[in-house]
This record gives structure tokens, C-alpha cells and sequence, in this order.
């Protein structure tokens, strides 16, 4: 796949996934993987693209006062650590290859089953900031190992503890998205150089304008123009096609181990 074509389809994923507070790192993955990207600059490369989506997302929940910072501080107190972690550690290609068929596959079924929600629906839970901190971490982890900033498990798990409204949900997980997508792409470097890490994002500098414009247009202007059920989907459709084709792919991996 050509990069000009990957960038277009970037622009495309930001746009949507933006509109709703998401970064897209599940779709950017799918993507690069369909795209034969080397796996091992996979991650680098989709949390970099998370980092300039989200931070218009997170920008836009600000000004609108939709980010609750007391609240999320249980939520990234570990997940930052932990995301940086898991971009430091070294995985070898078998178990990344694997992770990742995970991941991509849980991601698609959350996608499938989740329901829309209603987005003035407000509830008052008790807070529990230890199952947040646990859920924090676990996630910070698979953000940093696998680029997935984390928001598509997050969401859905709010949504179930009836944490908070629909739009604090997603203000939370953009901000979420964000930080731990910063702390992996620093444990990446931490691990392979700021020198090498430079060459990889410079080799594909052309996704970043692409992922800032489809993100700015999407917080701007919504999805409104496509429903959100039916985007949901088609994307799910994507990452389980490519969860498919790792999962295929992890024999051959753990054999040449």
C-alpha cells in the first residue's frame, strides 16, 4: 500500500474516530498491517497518530468543561507508568503478533456489541479509584506494547459503572488516550534511541498532517453525515479482518521463536 493512499485513509479513520473522542489506534494498526509495515514500528507509528488526533479532542472537552481532571487522575496515576513500560520492554515478535490478534479481536467485539448511548443519560456512582488505578495500569500496558491508545476498552467499561455521562465518558478517554499514548511512544524510544525512533516517524511523516487535519475536521464538524452504528461496524469489520490474519500468522511466529 502506497503511503499517499495510507495517509488518505489516516485522514478518514481521524475523522470519524475524532468526532467521538477516540484517537483511532486500533484502525491505524489494521491499516499499517494490511499496509506490510514492519510490526516492530507498528506502535510507534499509531500512537504518534493517536497523540495528534487526540489532542484537538482534548482540547475541545476543555473549553467546553467536560474534563473532570480529580476524576481522571486515579484513571492515568498508573496507566502512565505502565504505558511507558510497555513501550520500554522488549516483546519479542511472537508475543506482539499475538498480543495484538488479541487486542484487535476484543476491540472488534466491543465494537459490535456496544450499544449507542444516550448522551444526557447522568448518573452519580459511588467512585472506586482502585478499580480505576487496576484498569488504569492493565490498560497503560497494552497501550505501550501494542499502540492501542486504550479509549475503545475504557469507554465501554465506564459506560458499565455507569461512571459518568456520555460526553464526560468521552472527554475521559480522549485525555486517557493521550497521556498514555505520550508515556508508550517515550518508553519506545527509551528502547530503541531517539535517533532510530526519528527515522521511523520521519519515514512516514506523511500520516501525521493527514491523522491533524482528519482530526480537526472530525472534532469540528462530528460524524454526522454517516451513522454511528453503521461506522462502528464497518470498522469492527476491519480490525477483525486483520485480528484474522495475525492470528493466522502467530503459528509461523511461535515456531521461528
Amino acid at each position: 500500500m502506497s503511503i499517499a493512499l495510507l495517509a488518505l485513509l489516516f485522514l478518514l479513520t481521524a475523522l470519524l474516530y475524532s468526532s467521538v473522542g477516540f484517537g483511532g489506534g486500533s484502525t491505524y494498526i489494521a491499516l499499517l498491517v494490511l499496509g506490510g509495515m514492519a510490526l516492530e514500528e507498528v506502535p510507534v507509528i499509531a500512537l504518534a497518530c493517536n497523540i495528534a488526533v487526540v489532542t484537538t479532542s482534548t482540547l475541545r472537552f476543555a473549553r467546553e468543561g467536560l474534563v473532570e481532571w480529580r476524576q481522571i487522575v486515579p484513571l492515568v496515576a498508573l496507566s502512565v507508568p505502565f504505558a511507558w513500560l510497555g513501550g520500554f520492554l522488549p516483546v519479542p515478535a511472537w508475543l506482539f503478533v499475538g498480543l495484538l490478534a488479541v487486542a484487535l479481536l476484543a476491540a472488534s467485539l466491543l465494537m459490535i456489541l456496544q450499544r449507542d448511548r444516550a448522551g444526557n443519560r447522568v448518573s452519580h456512582p459511588a467512585k472506586r479509584p482502585g478499580i480505576d488505578m487496576v484498569s488504569g495500569a492493565a490498560l497503560g500496558l497494552l497501550a505501550g506494547v501494542t499502540g492501542i491508545g486504550g479509549g475503545i476498552y475504557l469507554s465501554p467499561l465506564l459506560h458499565l459503572r455507569r461512571w459518568a455521562e456520555a460526553r464526560r465518558i468521552a472527554a475521559t478517554c480522549a485525555v486517557f488516550i493521550l497521556v498514555n499514548s505520550a508515556a508508550g511512544i517515550a518508553g519506545h524510544a527509551s528502547r530503541l534511541g531517539l535517533a532510530e525512533t526519528g527515522e521511523i516517524l520521519s519515514r512516514n511523516a506523511l500520516l501525521f498532517p493527514a491523522v491533524i487535519v482528519g482530526g480537526l475536521a472530525g472534532s469540528t464538524l462530528g460524524a454526522r453525515w454517516i451513522s454511528q452504528r453503521h461506522l462502528r461496524l464497518l470498522t469492527a469489520l476491519l480490525v477483525l479482518y486483520v485480528a484474522v490474519r495475525l492470528g493466522l500468522r502467530f503459528p509461523a511466529e511461535w515456531a521461528a521463536r
